[in-house]
């Protein structure tokens, strides 16, 4: 795992499949999504160095993102964050709905799937279930974005003091030009085009995605311009 400092109060934590991201106030802090199965400790000791490790908020429930969401908690205490559509999937009650596969996008998938660990994992029984609107305490007030098309319950946060924006995988970077696109393996790619162009919508300097590089300056603008080759904003 590698971990990046992107500004003084966050750092990118980087696996072999998507990352993970870090946001400091004071001692406290958030991670946004939790990397996969047996990632855990690494995180932790990597947060132990910046502070102690108060909340995990998951931007939805795929694998690379909740797989270590309960290694964490047990090692830190942490609180487990989702949205309330997400949650029962998060918690192991129901499946998660399979994506809809574009034909394109099948081959990727694979290969993601062959860099994963292999087996189960354990899932956190206590999950704190948020909607859209609410206001999470750190960041000086993190709002939740509700999100669907990746996911029924994916959400970003938006931290409008800092301008920082947490897309999950609704929005990536492209791994050959690091240019902004739409996210890839959606339930539904009309919602998925819709929430693009409500992420895009907001204030934001600072866009933190599940996969591909953050774009760490202008990136309202970035996304915007992205989003309009969708049709997701006029």
């Amino acid at each position: 795992m590698d971990v990046i400092e992107l500004l003084p109060r966050l750092h990118l934590l980087r696996f072999p499949v998507g990352q993970a991201y870090l946001w400091r106030d004071g001692d406290d802090l958030t991670l946004v999504d939790a990397g996969p199965a047996g990632a855990g400790e690494c995180v932790a000791a990597s947060a132990g160095t910046l502070g102690r490790v108060r909340r995990v908020v998951l931007t939805h429930f795929h694998e690379d993102h909740v797989g270590g969401a309960q290694e964490v908690a047990a090692l830190t205490g942490a609180e487990v964050v989702a949205q309330t559509l997400e949650a029962p999937v998060v918690r192991g009650e129901v499946p998660g709905p399979p994506p809809a596969f574009e034909d394109w996008e099948r081959p990727l998938h694979a290969d993601a799937v062959r860099l994963l660990p292999q087996g189960g994992f354990d899932r956190p029984a206590r999950v704190t279930e948020v909607s859209d609107g609410d206001v999470l305490d750190f960041g000086g007030g993190a709002r939740v974005v509700h999100a669907p098309g990746h996911t029924d319950g994916s959400l970003g946060l938006h931290l409008p003091r800092h301008g920082v924006l947490f897309t999950g995988d609704a929005v990536a970077a492209s791994p050959v030009d690091g240019s902004v696109m739409l996210g890839v393996f959606n339930v539904d790619r009309d919602r998925a085009v819709g929430s693009f162009g409500r992420l895009a919508g907001l204030d934001t300097e600072v866009a933190c995605f599940g996969h591909g590089d953050p774009v760490t300056g202008g990136a309202g603008e970035a996304l915007r311009a992205s989003a309009r080759t969708y049709g997701a904003v006029g």
